[in-house]
């Protein structure tokens, strides 16, 4: 094999380093025109005369709930006003004081006149994992168990905590979008400037949602436009080029998937009113069979597969919407500093550029397609449409939690 010349060596290197340098130069275009808040998606616009569902659930969160959440939820009812909200808890076998933060903001709920239920729930996980396996939602585990899973025991969760929908709507009472709330530290604005996503017209908008700054939270739900998982836990996150380019310009981002801490969603389907169907939107898990084959997806990415408008109003994070699990992760992401320098948004993107290059989740996709195939042809009837929410793991609840097998 010849030596390459000297001549074409220099060639290439020096073609090699003006691409480099003409790639930089457009990054450094593109930090200049970063803006840097365009939520002027006008927040009052995300308030206006819409009627707001307010859902959550909740285990052992007495701290947050005292501390930030109930306080925010209170503020909340009296921005849209109580005739214009409803909220509804469910919290489920804390051992922490969750229950008694709850009732006092019961009480203030009272107060105020707002219309709620608020559920207490009594029964632990240990309850849960220890009565007679049902006949779904339990899994036999390589510990040589049958196992309560995680994901159907979270949806049932979810879809108690929107059971009043249908109560409400035979007594006359609809509402415009139903806002899910996690266990986070926000503010009124974060969500009047979430409900503002896209002009207020989406199946779906999401927050970002952080717990140790600068890495987001939910790996689990966000999926980019292709149905990528997030390229990096950092900014700019995303493998597919829309999902990219959308939050290099901290614009709403089209996404597959999200849920990362507060979602607003259009109520249309969870009432089944979108011409589309007949029947309502509900979260759900995977069939036990399937995660049987060690394959697993979260309800919150689940409900924006099985909803009929997403593809039709799309499903869409917003950058500009950043809640913490806790305060100071609440305040850095949300603070003057937290604005990207340029040094930062070089590094940032050619991290990104980089990985793109050398790295593929094709394996990762290769053994979950080929398990999701095999389980597909070895029964009558089978189909997942959820293929870019499954993953290769196994979950399970705990005593104290749930657990990866």
């Amino acid at each position: 094999m010849g030596v390459i010349p000297r001549r074409l060596r220099k060639h290439v290197r020096t073609t090699l380093i003006t691409a480099i340098l003409l790639i930089t130069l457009f990054d450094v275009v593109g930090y200049h025109r970063l803006s840097i808040d365009t939520t002027a998606n006008n927040r009052e616009a995300g308030a206006g005369t819409q009627k707001i569902f307010i859902a959550s659930i909740h285990w052992n969160n007495e701290a947050v709930l005292r501390g930030y959440w109930n306080t925010a939820v209170l503020a909340l009812a009296k921005q849209f006003g109580v005739e214009n909200v409803y909220i509804s808890v469910y919290e489920s076998g804390s051992w922490d004081d969750s229950k008694g933060a709850l009732r006092e903001l019961d009480q203030q709920l009272d107060k105020l006149g707002v219309n709620r239920t608020v559920v207490l729930d009594k029964t632990t996980h240990q309850d849960e994992i220890s009565q007679q396996p049902g006949p779904s939602g339990w899994i036999d585990t390589p510990r040589y168990m049958r196992e309560l899973r995680r994901i159907p025991y979270l949806s049932r969760l979810r879809n108690l905590s929107l059971s009043p929908l249908e109560t409400l709507r035979q007594s006359g009472v609809v509402f415009d979008k139903i806002l899910f709330l996690n266990d986070v530290v926000f503010e009124v604005d974060d969500v009047l400037a979430l409900l503002a996503t896209n002009g207020g017209n989406y199946a779906a908008a999401c927050s970002l949602d952080f717990a140790r700054p600068p890495q987001y939270y939910d790996t689990f739900a966000l999926r980019d436009l292709e149905g990528h998982e997030t390229i990096m836990q950092t900014w700019p996150y995303f493998r597919s080029w829309r999902s990219r380019s959308a939050i290099k310009q901290n614009k709403p981002v089209p996404v597959t998937s999200c849920w990362n801490g507060m979602v607003s969603m259009d109520a249309g389907p969870f009432y089944g009113s979108t011409g589309m169907t007949t029947s309502s939107l509900q979260f759900r898990g995977i069939a036990d069979s399937l995660a049987q084959t060690h394959l697993e997806a979260s309800e919150c990415c689940l409900i924006h597969q099985d909803n009929p408008i997403s593809a039709i109003k799309g499903v869409w994070l917003n950058p500009n919407v950043r809640v913490g699990y806790n305060k100071p992760a609440y305040d850095l992401v949300n603070s003057a500093t937290h604005r990207m320098s340029l040094l930062g948004y070089l590094r940032a993107s050619w991290e990104n550029r980089l990985r793109r290059w050398f790295t593929s989740d094709w394996l990762k996709k290769w053994v979950v397609r080929k398990r999701l195939q095999s389980w597909e042809h070895t029964g009558v009837d089978r189909s997942e449409r959820g293929v870019d929410c499954l993953i290769n793991e196994m979950q399970v609840l705990i005593s104290n939690g749930w657990k990866h097998l």
